[in-house]
């Protein structure tokens, strides 16, 4: 019998500004390292106010990770320094791997009736390859596969495996997975992760039990916003009551690196972090072309 995971830690997304003025949500960030290794930070940026977002975020660097959007309404145009240029769109999900350098802009749409939403995910890249080409994985809706499970449970895989179905994004340092889940009322499901891999879902709708095996008698439903932060094991357990919720479900393998962070640019010593900072000063941060 697989081992449950239990509740490690809650949290509840905190509003901040970001970019020109973004107004998003916060789920975690650097103040909460190196809980989430390999993960960095996690952006919940719905709003139906285009007064919230429509400054966008301006051209600004990366170096050293990789930033994965995944958007439900509107979209968000990105170009970069080296002629790339696109649309995420709803239902689509973008895995940027920004490596040596790479500077872009991403400007949020909401739809016709002004929603815009989606979530932000960095995740850190390992030493070897914080120096590696940028990239990106476009990742269409139609690409994402969506599996309707025999209980009512709805997944849409991003990155990871689910029996036999894989996402579109694989070949990723650290091993990561990443799903939309929804699990309907009156309905208790199970999800295995591999063991040794940091864990956590973020609720986004609805509201549901996480890990009944220890909460059960608490009877604590978490809600929109709410992340919980998993300890180790092998399986995670959902369960439902009048409402269903649903929630995205994150898991990577730790890098255990020391980590030097400022702003958009993640190394692993202070001297890269200046490096990269210099480099972008006198023009010569992008190393790839």
């Amino acid at each position: 019998m697989a081992t449950p995971r239990k509740i490690r830690k809650i949290f509840k997304s905190q509003p901040t500004m970001e970019g020109a003025g973004v107004r998003l949500n916060r789920a975690f960030g650097f103040n909460e390292l190196p809980l989430f290794d390999p993960f960095l930070l996690l952006d919940d940026f719905r709003s139906g106010n285009p007064a919230e977002y429509r400054k966008g975020f301006p051209w600004h660097p990366h170096r050293g990770i990789e930033t994965i959007t995944y958007m439900l309404e509107g979209s968000v145009e990105h170009q970069d320094s080296m002629g790339n240029r696109g649309v995420i769109s709803a239902g689509d999900a973008q895995w940027m791997t920004a490596g040596s350098g790479i500077i872009h802009q991403e400007m949020p749409f909401g739809d016709n009736e002004g929603q815009m939403g989606g979530f932000q995910l960095w995740a850190n890249l390992p030493a070897s390859q914080k120096m590696s080409e940028p990239r990106y994985r476009d990742i269409t809706d139609a690409r994402i596969p969506k599996l309707h499970l025999q209980n009512g449970v709805e997944l849409r895989i991003i990155c990871g495996q689910f029996g036999e179905t894989a996402g579109p994004v694989n070949d990723i340092a650290i091993d990561p997975e990443y799903l939309d889940i929804t699990v309907p009322p009156e309905t208790t499901w199970s999800h295995p992760i591999k063991q040794g891999h940091t864990a956590f879902a973020y609720v986004i709708a609805g509201k549901g039990l996480f890990c009944p095996e220890e909460t059960s008698e608490t009877g604590e439903f978490f809600g929109n916003g709410t992340l919980l932060l998993f300890t180790d094991g092998e399986s995670v357990t959902i369960k439902t009551g009048e409402d269903s919720v649903r929630f995205l479900l994150i898991s990577g393998q730790p890098l255990n690196e020391p980590i030097a962070w400022q702003g958009p640019i993640v190394m692993n010593t202070e001297a890269e972090l200046r490096t990269a900072f210099r480099e972008y000063q006198n023009g010569t941060f992008i190393r790839h072309k």
